[in-house]
């Protein structure tokens, strides 16, 4: 089994893979702000996406979305502001969540596109 750091890289690898499958453009991996991270951020046509990788290998205490908590959602509309104004990027932000189980029997992808919205509340 891979450690905890070993595993995310490896399915953040797999969604990079699936993203630029379906046409994406990746424009940064693993962006950071001080301490918080996005994992990728993408152009989906005029979308800046911002994307949330988790990755398991059971499902068993939770389905790996549900660890992008409403205190999540919040860190990541704050970092992926200062994202898009650092760059100066110009389109609407839209947050995915892809999540990544790997299993001995192989890799299951499910991606939440348009995941949640961007509130600071």
């Amino acid at each position: 089994m891979k450690d905890h750091i070993g595993l995310g890289k490896a399915g953040e690898e797999i969604a990079v893979a699936h993203l630029e499958g379906k046409g994406y453009r990746i424009l940064e991996r693993n962006w950071r702000l001080g301490k918080e991270e996005i994992d990728i951020i993408a152009r989906d046509g005029d979308f800046i996406v911002i994307v949330e990788v988790k990755t398991r290998t059971s499902t068993v205490f939770a389905e790996p979305e549900s660890a992008v908590t409403k205190n999540k959602q919040r860190i990541l509309v704050r970092t992926a502001n200062a994202y898009v104004n650092y760059r100066r990027l110009h389109g609407e932000v839209r947050f995915d969540i892809v999540t990544v189980l790997i299993r001995p029997e192989g890799e299951t992808i499910n991606h939440i596109v348009d995941a949640f919205y961007a509130t600071l509340h």
